[in-house]
């Protein structure tokens, strides 16, 4: 073979997310790092305002304000590739406490795919 199939990608893909879910779940940003461009943003509602910027506000966040969530379980939902392009959604439950629905848009770059957006959802408690 001379260029990745699509299976290739997929399962590329899915190892930068896994990285994500790893570090969602460990409460360790340092496993979440790998999977995140460094110039990568985060944004979402907060009550009616947008929240977010850099990808270092999750990292802080992870560190700070979360706890390893034995329990927690996460679905990659979806992953669309189009050449050097995809997006993808991960739903997570009980996440330190909490559920999320997570917007991701990759690129790959110098051969390797990464994180460079993440837009997500906070669902209420149950």
């Amino acid at each position: 073979m001379t260029s990745p199939t699509y299976v290739q990608e997929y399962s590329a893909i899915v190892g930068v997310l896994n990285h994500y879910i790893k570090g969602c779940t460990q409460a360790n940003s340092a496993l979440m790092k790998p999977a995140f461009h460094e110039q990568a943003t985060m944004f979402g509602v907060n009550g009616d305002a947008l929240a977010g910027g850099s990808i270092e506000n999750l990292f802080e966040v992870i560190d700070k304000d979360f706890r390893p969530s034995p329990e927690a379980s996460a679905v990659i939902g979806r992953i669309d590739i189009v050449g050097t392009a995809a997006s993808a959604r991960v739903d997570t439950d009980d996440v330190s406490g909490f559920c999320f629905t997570d917007f991701f848009h990759l690129l790959k770059v110098a051969g390797q795919w990464t994180i460079v957006s993440k837009i997500y959802h906070t669902h209420s408690a149950a």
